[in-house]
């Protein structure tokens, strides 16, 4: 008892001289024991995206979590947040480096850009490709992809063992196969033998799909392409694969994860193929790449 009260006593003491009240110590106490466990109920859950958004950028991830975090009555801003994903070890670090996979120089035809101050306004209305490459245990596959530029879908992609137009022209397929409007549609790319080719060009005529291509080698000529690439690469695939059928089950698992789960800030964090399918008035969250002057604020999907 005379232990008790002793240190009652000097609790109070410290108090005073602190200018805090003995209810104040005990509530800031009960909230330094409840940070970690705000923090393991966070963390626990941010893994879990990470399982299947292998590396979703810390912003996008704020945004998933905060129901979470109002749900759970927990206090965290995108900074505190940030501060706790680097606690943790969570933050991305960005991969350098990678082989060449385009080769403009050839003798093949060449085609026109028809999208340069061009807006689009609904899907299949543009189509933009590119083709990017994948580290295997000792060597390298490639994968190309097609992905409509309103919804920002994915609507074709093939995982090849080489840079030959094979790739290409099967994800040209997949996304021909889908598609649901046959009204005009213009295929952009940029201006590699792949897309030169005569079977790729044959399959778009046949399909009556308009051809346009970069003027030059600025990955901003076809920045919407460039950047599904760094997505699928940066957030939800491996650095590298056993083999190339280890590739093809991990990117088929990752355009699907893309296109149903990933919100996308220029599609007012709704995702592709909610987008694709359905009218809806879209805030863009940052710039359009296939205008030169300021977008308007809102637009109709379609």
């Amino acid at each position: 008892m005379k232990v008790e009260q002793s240190q009652g006593c000097s609790l109070s003491l410290l108090c005073s001289l602190s200018g805090y009240s003995r209810q104040a110590y005990y509530k800031r106490r009960l909230l330094e024991e409840r940070d970690p466990i705000k923090e393991e109920l966070l963390v626990q859950q941010v893994i879990g995206y990470r399982d299947l958004q292998p590396r979703i950028g810390g912003r996008k991830l704020f945004f998933l979590m905060t129901p979470f975090i109002k749900a759970h009555k927990l206090k965290m801003g995108r900074d505190h947040f940030f501060r706790m994903l680097g606690k943790y070890g969570l933050l991305n670090k960005k991969r350098r480096g990678k082989p060449q996979t385009t080769d403009s120089n050839h003798w093949m035809k060449k085609y026109p850009d028809l999208i340069k101050n061009m807006v689009p306004t609904r899907s299949e209305q543009l189509w933009v490709s590119d083709i990017t490459y994948l580290e295997l245990s000792s060597e390298f596959a490639y994968l190309s992809l097609v992905t409509d530029a309103y919804s920002r879908k994915i609507v074709g992609f093939h995982v090849s063992e080489n840079l030959t137009a094979e790739g290409s022209i099967q994800a040209l397929r997949m996304a021909i196969e889908g598609r649901q409007n046959k009204e005009g549609l213009i295929h952009h790319s940029d201006r590699g033998t792949q897309y030169c080719c005569h079977d790729y060009i044959k399959t778009l005529q046949e399909n009556n799909i308009d051809i346009s291509m970069t003027q030059s080698g600025d990955p901003r000529d076809n920045a919407i392409a460039e950047r599904v690439n760094g997505i699928l690469k940066m957030e939800l695939l491996k650095p590298s694969f056993i083999d190339i059928e280890d590739a093809r089950t991990a990117v088929t698992q990752a355009v699907n994860i893309y296109n149903y789960l990933r919100p996308h800030s220029s599609i007012s964090m709704l995702t592709p193929a909610l987008v694709h399918t359905r009218k809806f008035k879209l805030k863009r969250l940052w710039r359009n790449n296939y205008k030169s002057k300021p977008a308007k604020r809102e637009e109709t999907a379609g």
